[in-house]
């Protein structure tokens, strides 16, 4: 663990064997389990969301799984409605999971059809291999990627001037930093302009430890062992947890919130208080309030980390608040 990190003598749960991984000599990680993948479909009958794979940095092997709700195919070809943009970052802790996995798969096809949106989700770069800001680089060279593309599904149906970004735990925290980064280069990602951020569980750290971090110490979903792993193996070598990319809020932070304000962009942040993360959400919600930034927060009762990802009727709330939330702008 990090050497200004200790575990409270309470934890109980070995993180490698949780995560199912393996430190290899060289620095890298072994992943022993892998989830079922699915395959892009882009023209496949009965499917309520098409979806196709399109490389974007063949060097570092990053590529975009569109979703385009099939109903959008079937307007009138007169239509000039287009659906907003969500771009999307999934979880993993920023060292496990892909962009084709069953579960982050089957999230953005509902999140597309019930919303109503063309989906991007990004296959980034993971860490150890590639610490950050190795992640935030991807999802900032995927935003220049998508302003410029001629692929006929965003070209047609995307409303590229109705954008934003979006994460689940890891990717959270992504969609957090790249928009940011983005606020202060709108020019450069014009036509594309984002209105706002969807923080879904985002996953954010710090050098002191909170109340529901030390109270769901051995969290089944997220223990804090597991969680302080994921910061060591993600976090640039030699800085401690307080550094911007996992913990924001760290003395007068949120920094540079200046063009969210100006350019008028909101951030939806949902979580939930079964979440070892739950307090730090809260806060980063507040210091944004305090700032001036809009921020809608919802923040419900018992569950777990990221609990949409495997509980459909939670998925369809939380779909409701995020199609109200983009209506609105």
């Amino acid at each position: 663990m990090s050497k200004n990190q200790s575990l409270p003598p309470n934890s109980t749960v070995d993180p490698y064997s949780h995560l199912q991984i393996v430190q290899n000599p060289d620095g890298s990680i072994t992943r022993l389990f892998q989830l079922p993948t699915i395959a892009a479909a882009p023209d496949k009958e009965h499917l309520k969301v098409l979806t196709k794979d399109i490389p974007i940095n063949p060097t570092h092997n990053t590529w975009i799984r569109i979703f385009l709700p099939a109903q959008a195919l079937n307007q009138n070809s007169s239509s000039t409605t287009k659906l907003p943009l969500i771009i999307y970052f999934h979880c993993g802790g920023f060292i496990l999971l892909r962009a084709s996995d069953s579960f982050n798969h089957d999230f953005c096809c509902d999140l597309a059809a019930q919303v109503s949106a063309v989906v991007v989700s990004l296959e980034y770069r993971l860490a150890p291999e590639h610490r950050l800001p190795a992640a935030y680089d991807d999802a900032v060279e995927a935003l220049h990627f998508i302003k410029g593309s001629d692929d006929v599904w965003l070209r047609d149906f995307a409303d590229l001037s109705k954008c934003f970004l979006m994460g689940t735990s890891a990717g959270g925290n992504i969609a957090y930093h790249a928009g940011f980064r983005a606020s202060l280069a709108v020019d450069e990602l014009e036509p594309l302009k984002i209105h706002g951020l969807l923080l879904h569980h985002p996953f954010f750290g710090g050098a002191k430890r909170t109340e529901s971090e030390l109270r769901l110490v051995n969290n089944p979903t997220l223990p804090l062992s597991s969680s302080d792993l994921m910061w060591d193996l993600a976090l640039p070598i030699g800085v401690d947890r307080d550094h911007k990319y996992s913990n924001p809020t760290v003395g007068d932070g949120p920094d540079n919130c200046d063009p969210i304000i100006s350019f008028g962009w909101r951030i939806f942040i949902a979580g939930c208080d079964g979440d070892p993360l739950i307090y730090r959400q809260v806060e980063l919600a507040e210091k944004l309030k305090k700032k001036g930034v809009e921020v809608v927060a919802k923040f419900g009762e018992g569950d777990c980390h990221a609990v949409e990802l495997v509980d459909k009727s939670k998925a369809e709330v939380l779909f409701y608040l995020l199609k109200d939330f983009i209506e609105q702008n």
